[in-house]
Parts: structure tokens; C-alpha cells; sequence
């Protein structure tokens, strides 16, 4: 069985709500995990946001206006009165509920549950939908399996045991509809994912009944190997090991939260991120397997900052680079790059809310120096070091560009430079033009 994922914009209205239904229906059982329609948690956590100022007016006047638009969703998504009316008492029993809310204390417990909701209504339509369409489609309800720890972290025992519960009691469902994000914590109550969202619902799903494939549906055209506003010439990357993605993803590339495929990762369940808007193109494979000697694509991460730290005294000293970690932890601040010399060593931050603080603890151990508006470009693929040739090309590609930084060996599936911000674009084409466009 596989799992489908479609995110709020998939969603996110009721042509679109259409078009997905046209897509899932194709005879085969799956589950499909749908996120709430986009722009209803922005506006639940709006909602939110009113009733911990204890403005009940102000929240109200919010959930009348998006009770409306959710209104004018159902006329246009149901053709048969039957449907209309259950998709209008649907979606008044929710904005009631919302609504009960802004009578009481309102803590993050509360508004746990009211973001809740979004997912809770989408799914609700979409099942009314494919049933009104003649489809065998049941609601799979996730707050019944899928639950977090002690620690707020999935707990992949009681899901499994749970969901298949839940499976086994409709065993004739042609399509599961089931929430993304929602969840219980381990004291029973209303919680969600956090990193991620519905992505980690379905990857955890999809290791649950051990699923043939897990597919994210967003509106993005899979991956490319560059950023086609900045560079000529991108091309789509049809495969991905997962820890290639796990690279990308940090950069930016709109690609899946890293922690979100972890669960298919070790339950080596392939990923495929596909296009809603374009439902035929192949899109991106994401699995546990490598294309050897294959430069994948190429990153850039903006906002970096340098350090040095340059000590005479580094020279044969034990636990001089503890110190230094230590204080980058002590304010919880994460390093992405390093080097190190016999004399010094330099790291790269993206998080510089406690520059002044560390730069002042970093003093008492040596020279500090630091480099603003820096950028690290990064080259993912199959960078193992017997592979021959690779960071040559990549180096040659750089040669006109002043490098800051250069981190190789720290993983199998990139090369980094840090350069200056201004230097980006240059880099990022003259990269492209050495790994993907040569003639």
C-alpha cells in the first residue's frame, strides 16, 4: 500500500480539493494524509492570538470571516443537497467548537486543540467528497494513533499497533483519509508534529504498515540541481539518496524537513516528491540508494557569519576546541562549517542573536575575527573520496572566486565553500556550468 500526502495548497480550494480526488482515485487502496487548507492555520493561530489578549470580539470577528469563506468552500464543492447540508452542519460544529473557546481561559492546551481543527475539516470534506463521488473512502482519525512520548517525540510502537487497528475495522476502504500534523501527546491530550508537520505524519505512517512508496504532493516541481532564478540551464534531479536530501534540505531547497524522512529512512521506504500542478512529470525519488560517481545538484545558504579564532597557545593544547564548542553551546547556538589549523580555527554560524556575548567569551582564548555576509555554497552527489576528479572540478570551477572556507570529507555527499554573499551568483553559475553543462 503507499501513502499520499497533499499539502495545504493542494487543498486549498474546491477545484483543488477536485483534482486531488481525481488523482487518488485510481482503484488502488492507499492512505492519503491531507494538511489543513492553506491559510487556516495561519488564521487559527491569529485566532489564538486574540484569545490570549482576552479579545473574544476580535476572535470572533476572525471566525465568522473564515466560517464564511469555509461556507462558500462547500456550495462549490458538493453538487447533491445531501452533501451540501452535511458539509454545511460539518463545518458549523467546528467553527461552534472554535467558537466555545472564547468563553474561558485560553493556554496553549486550548490552543493546541484549535489548531487542530484545519486538519480535522479538510479531511472531513475530502471523505465526504469521495463518498458523494461513489468512492469507497473511510476517515482514518489520526488523534486514535498517532501519538508522541514523554520526550515529544512519535512513538512508532503504539502507531503501528494502533493504526493497524484502525485499518483492520474498515478492512474494504478503497482510500484511508487520515490528518497530517495532529496528534496525542503521552498524557492524552491534543498535540501536534511540530518540525515538518503532515511530511512526518506520512513518513511515520508509511513505516508503520511498512508502505511500498510514501509520495509528498506539493505545488513545487520536485527538485532542481540549482536555483533556476540565480542559474541558466537547471534540470530536475530525478533521484536523491536520503542523506543528499538531508544536505539540500538544510540549505533551503524546498525539499523535506530532514527529521520528517528519517522514519522512511530506516524503515527503507522510497520517498517521491511529485507536483500537484503537473501530475504526470516523473518528479523527485528519494531511497537509500546511491547513483555512484553522480553530482546531484548545487545550494547556497545565505546570512552566514565567520569566525576565527587564532591562539598561539592552541598549539599542542588539549581540550582548546572543547572550550570553543562550549561556548557556542552555552548559547545554544549551532556551527555549521569548521576548520582547523595548528594555530586556529574557524567556524560559520547562520544564528547570530548571541554574536556579541560569544564573541566576548571566544576573546579570552584568543584573537577573534569575524566575516558578515558571508554565503556557503554547497555541491551534493556521490562525493566519496576514492571517487577521482570531483573536488577538482569543483575547485577549478571556484577558481575565480575568493573561498573563506572550504569543508570536504565531513560527509559523503557534499563540498562546501564559504564566500562572500556578493560572490553567490557568480559561484552558483560558474558550478553549474563545470558539474551539469558541459558540452
Amino acid at each position: 500500500m503507499k501513502v499520499l500526502k497533499f499539502g495545504g495548497t493542494s487543498v486549498g480550494s474546491a477545484s483543488r480539493i477536485k483534482e486531488v480526488a481525481k488523482l487518488i482515485t485510481d482503484g488502488e487502496q492507499k492512505i492519503v494524509v491531507l494538511s489543513a487548507m492553506s491559510g487556516t492555520t495561519n488564521t487559527l493561530v491569529e485566532i489564538s492570538d486574540y484569545l490570549y489578549k482576552k479579545n473574544p470580539e476580535g476572535a470572533n470577528e476572525i471566525i465568522n470571516k473564515l466560517e464564511a469563506k469555509y461556507k462558500q468552500h462547500v456550495n462549490e464543492l458538493y453538487s447533491t443537497p445531501e452533501y451540501k447540508q452535511k458539509g454545511q452542519e460539518l463545518i458549523k460544529s467546528h467553527f461552534d467548537y472554535i467558537r466555545s473557546y472564547t468563553k474561558d481561559l485560553f493556554t496553549l492546551f486550548e490552543e493546541k486543540v484549535v489548531l487542530a481543527q484545519g486538519e480535522l475539516i479538510s479531511t472531513a470534506m475530502m471523505n465526504y467528497y469521495l463518498q458523494e463521488c461513489g468512492v469507497k473512502s473511510i476517515l482514518l482519525p489520526a488523534l486514535e494513533y498517532m501519538r508522541t512520548d514523554k520526550n515529544a517525540e512519535p512513538d512508532p510502537v503504539y502507531i503501528k499497533e494502533k493504526l493497524q487497528m484502525q485499518l483492520e475495522l474498515h478492512p474494504g476502504a478503497e482510500i484511508y483519509i487520515t490528518q497530517g500534523y495532529i496528534c496525542r501527546n503521552a498524557y492524552g491530550e491534543i498535540d501536534n508534529l511540530q518540525r515538518g508537520g503532515s511530511d512526518y505524519t506520512a513518513s511515520l505512517i508509511g513505516a508503520a504498515i511498512n508502505a511500498s512508496e510514501i509520495q509528498i504532493w506539493t505545488d513545487i516541481d520536485g527538485m532542481h540541481n540549482n536555483d533556476p532564478r540565480i542559474v541558466d540551464k537547471t534540470a530536475p534531479v530525478r533521484h536523491l539518496h536520503f542523506e543528499e536530501a538531508a544536505e539540500l534540505a538544510y540549505f533551503g531547497a524546498k525539499i523535506l524537513h530532514p527529521t520528517c524522512i528519517q522514519p522512511a529512512k530506516y524503515a527503507n521506504i522510497p520517498v517521491r516528491l511529485l507536483n500537484t500542478m503537473d501530475p504526470t512529470a516523473p518528479g523527485t525519488m528519494i531511497s537509500n540508494d546511491t547513483e555512484k560517481g553522480k553530482i546531484k545538484a548545487v545550494a547556497a545558504k545565505d546570512n552566514i557569519t565567520a569566525i576565527k579564532i587564532k591562539s598561539s597557545r592552541m598549539l599542542l593544547a588539549h581540550g582548546f576546541l572543547r572550550k570553543v564548542f562550549e561556548i557556542f553551546e552555552s548559547y545554544q547556538t549551532s556551527i555549521d562549517m569548521i576548520c582547523t589549523s595548528e594555530v586556529g580555527v574557524s567556524v560559520s554560524v547562520d544564528n547570530t542573536k548571541h554574536l556579541n556575548e560569544i564573541l566576548d567569551d571566544l576573546k579570552k582564548y584568543g584573537t577573534v575575527t569575524v566575516d558578515k555576509d558571508m554565503c556557503i555554497v554547497c555541491v551534493v552527489g556521490d562525493l566519496e573520496w576514492e571517487n577521482v576528479g570531483f573536488e577538482a572540478k569543483a575547485l577549478d570551477a571556484m577558481r575565480d572566486i575568493p573561498v573563506r572556507m572550504i569543508s570536504f570529507g565531513g560527509s559523503n555527499y557534499n563540498i562546501s565553500f564559504l564566500i562572500r554573499e556578493c560572490d553567490k551568483n557568480k559561484a552558483l553559475q560558474s558550478l553549474s556550468d563545470a558539474l551539469f553543462n558541459e558540452e
